[in-house]
């Protein structure tokens, strides 16, 4: 019986949002297990401090401005990344963003941001990055989705609906990429500790009401999803697709 590797030595990632929070600290984990990193992010003064920051720990890095709700920026990238590396062998399917309000609240635009990041840049990523995975017949398509693609709480109304989205694009893809070698899953946090929910969990009534409904009774930190993201990414899970890996604390089992 041959033992599976978590090692991804060789291998190219692109982490979409990779310049901070979830992003970077998926990037950092796969990077210390010997991938290739290059991060995407509108930003380029957070795309250069991530790309300082994982150099000092020893990780190859390569950042670059991208739009990932602009199609032709995306595929650009893509083909970027085949260019210098010969290959894209990972995708962390990240960029995502929130507007908080009551439902009676939300604007128009409000809707039409929240969705064209989560939903439409995942669809504009993936679909770039399935077709030079079909021409390799090889890859892993890792999409972030949430507890809240397929649970409810108050003032999410566009970041549910883009992440229940999410949840089915997943299953689809993974459906339609099978007989071409590559794996299609997603990653599902409750709240873990970024700059994007700092304000959030500094309320207190908010925070208790996450611990009531997390099992272990504490908020997620980075370092809690660097075991599914490397599992997902490695030869480790080369049995596992279509699915949504809740990492959450138990919150959507009670």
């Amino acid at each position: 019986m041959k033992i599976p590797t978590f090692k991804l030595n060789g291998k190219v990632a692109l982490v979409t949002g990779g310049s901070k929070g979830i992003g970077y600290g998926m990037a950092a984990a796969l990077g210390k297990f010997g991938a290739k990193i290059v991060i995407a992010s509108r930003n380029l003064i957070d795309i250069r401090k991530a790309e300082e920051n994982l150099t000092e720990l020893g990780i190859n890095v390569t950042g670059y401005p991208v739009d990932v709700t602009e199609k032709n920026q995306v595929e650009e990238l893509i083909h970027t990344i085949v260019d210098k590396y010969g290959s894209l062998d990972i995708l962390v399917n990240n960029a995502g963003m929130n507007i908080r309000k009551p439902l009676v609240e939300v604007e128009e635009d409000d809707w039409d941001t929240v969705l064209s990041t989560n939903l439409k840049g995942i669809f504009l990523t993936g679909q770039a990055a399935a077709k030079q995975m079909i021409k390799q017949q090889s890859g892993r398509i890792i999409n972030i989705s949430s507890i809240f693609g397929s649970t409810g709480m108050s003032m999410q109304t566009s970041y549910a609906a883009s992440k229940g989205g999410i949840n089915q694009l997943t299953k689809v893809w993974a459906d339609e990429l099978a007989p071409y070698g590559i794996t299609v899953n997603a990653i599902a946090p409750a709240y873990i500790r970024t700059p994007m929910t700092e304000e959030w969990l500094n309320n207190e009534a908010r925070y208790n009401q996450i611990i009531e409904n997390t099992m272990l009774k504490r908020v997620g930190n980075l370092e809690d999803l660097a075991g599914p993201i490397v599992f997902l990414a490695s030869e480790a899970s080369a049995y596992v697709t279509g699915q949504i890996l809740h990492v959450d604390g138990g919150w959507t089992s009670k």
